[in-house]
C-alpha cells in the first residue's frame, strides 16, 4: 500500500476493508479486513456508538451555549473545536458503513434510488 490514503481499500474483489475509528500513531487510516463478526468489529462498533452519542451530546450542549448571551468567545470558540472533532469523527463513520453497504448493495444508479 502507498502513503496515498485510498478512498477505498479491497482485499477481496468485492469485499472492502472496514475503516476504523481510530488512526495508526502516524495518523494514517486503519483498516480491518474480516466478515464484521469478529472481536475487533465489536470493539469499532462500540466505539463508533460512543462517538455518535458524544456527538448528539455535544449538539444539546451548543445549542445552549448559542442560547446564551453571556457566552463568551473562548466559549465559543471552545465549542466549535470540538464540534469540528465530532464532525471529523462522524464523517469517518459515515463513510465505513457507506463503504460496507456499498460492498453488500453494490453501486446505486443515479436519479433511479436503484
Amino acid at each position: 500500500m502507498t502513503d496515498r490514503v485510498p478512498d477505498r481499500v479491497v482485499d477481496e474483489p468485492g469485499e472492502p476493508a472496514r475503516l476504523l475509528p481510530w488512526c495508526r500513531p502516524d495518523g494514517k487510516p486503519c483498516y480491518l479486513v474480516g466478515d464484521g463478526t469478529g472481536y475487533l468489529s465489536r470493539v469499532a462498533d462500540n466505539i463508533e456508538s460512543v462517538q455518535l452519542g458524544m456527538a448528539d451530546d455535544l449538539l444539546g450542549h451548543v445549542s445552549d451555549l448559542l442560547a446564551d448571551r453571556r457566552a463568551t468567545p473562548e466559549q465559543l470558540r471552545y465549542a466549535v473545536a470540538r464540534l469540528a472533532e465530532s464532525l471529523r469523527d462522524v464523517h469517518r463513520v459515515a463513510r465505513s458503513r457507506g463503504d460496507r453497504l456499498l460492498a453488500r448493495d453494490g453501486p446505486r444508479r443515479e436519479g433511479t434510488g436503484t
